[in-house]
């Protein structure tokens, strides 16, 4: 129930920071994606349910309040997580090549994507230019974000698996 109630509380806030507070901190009118950032973490940290769940919710928020189809950015989402919690099995708290590289990878297949979906379908061929000024930026943007980002997720989901590990002992 508690940790329930973070991680809602976790999309709720990235959301709105995405769509607030980093818009006003765009370069050249690029946001990170703390939702990719978020969506990865606890896919990796928590597994594949956890990821698929988070990124399910997290795209339904970008779906409803920015997109035209209900779905599309729920499924990326959900895809994205649910694979970063295959990694969960070689996930080492204390290393952050891994969850670097996960959100890299990540956001490189979300920028694809939706190029791809958005762009390519109807029309749009230059992929180079989408590339270089859209896709490529945003993930180092995001990369940087994720430096700060990550530590916080990172703390809070080890105060919750502390917190339900001695919730367990007092029912044992």
């Amino acid at each position: 129930m508690k940790r329930g109630i973070v991680t809602a509380l976790f999309i709720f806030i990235c959301f709105i920071l995405q769509c607030t507070v980093f818009r006003a901190l765009a370069f050249g009118g690029i946001v990170p994606n703390l939702l990719i950032v978020l969506t990865a973490s606890f896919g990796f940290m928590r597994g594949e349910k956890t990821g698929l769940l988070i990124g399910f919710f997290s795209g339904l928020l970008v779906d409803i309040f920015f997109s035209e189809v209900i779905g599309f950015y729920a499924l990326l989402y959900m895809y994205i997580g649910y694979v970063n919690g295959k990694f969960t099995t070689i996930f080492y708290p204390e290393d952050i090549k891994l969850p670097i590289t996960l959100i890299l990878g990540s956001d490189l297949v979300y920028g694809i994507t939706c190029y791809t979906i958005l762009f390519l379908l109807r029309g749009r061929f230059d992929f180079q230019y989408y590339l270089v000024n859209i896709i490529l930026p945003e993930i180092v943007y995001t990369i940087v974000v994720t430096l700060f980002l990550y530590p916080i997720i990172l703390w809070v989901n080890n105060r919750l698996e502390r917190s339900e590990k001695r919730s367990e002992k007092k029912f044992v």
